[in-house]
C-alpha cells in the first residue's frame, strides 16, 4: 500500500498516538496511586493479623469470613555472585540459578564480540513504533 492510499495522514496517525499514550499513562498513574493505597491498608491488616495469630501462639484461625494463617516464607539471595557461580559450578547446582538472558547485556556482548556465538542462542526481531512529540 502506498503512503498516498491512506486516508488518515500521518500528522492526524502521530496525534492521535500521542493522545491516546498520554491517556494510558495518566490511567497508569492513577491505577499505580490507587493500588500503592490498596497495598499499604492491606500490608497494615495484614501486620495486625501476624500479630493476632502470634500472642495467640497459632498457625491459622477459622473466622465466619476466612480463616487467617500466618505462613513463614523466605527468600534467598546473595551479595557474592562470583562465589555463589563457583560454588554452583562447583557443585554442579544449576538448578539454583533462573533461566533467563539479560536482554542488553546480551546484545552489548554480541556487538563487542561479533564472533563469538553462544550455542543455543537465539533472537526474535521485529518492528515497533516510537511516536516523539514535535
Amino acid at each position: 500500500m502506498e503512503a498516498t492510499e491512506n486516508k488518515i495522514s500521518a500528522e492526524e496517525l502521530a496525534k492521535v498516538y500521542i493522545k491516546i499514550r498520554d491517556a494510558k499513562e495518566e490511567a497508569a498513574e492513577r491505577h499505580k496511586q490507587e493500588i500503592a493505597s490498596f497495598n499499604e491498608q492491606l500490608d497494615a491488616i495484614s501486620s495486625e493479623m501476624l500479630e493476632l495469630c502470634k500472642s495467640l501462639d497459632v498457625s491459622s484461625m477459622r473466622t465466619n469470613e476466612g480463616t487467617i494463617i500466618r505462613r513463614v516464607t523466605t527468600n534467598f539471595n546473595t551479595n557474592d555472585w562470583g562465589s555463589m557461580f563457583e560454588f554452583v559450578k562447583e557443585h554442579d547446582a544449576f538448578g539454583l540459578l533462573q533461566q533467563r538472558l539479560h536482554q542488553s547485556n546480551m546484545k552489548q556482548f554480541l556487538e563487542e564480540h561479533p564472533e563469538l556465538l553462544p550455542p543455543g542462542l537465539w533472537s526474535e526481531s521485529k518492528y515497533t513504533i516510537v511516536v516523539k512529540r514535535s
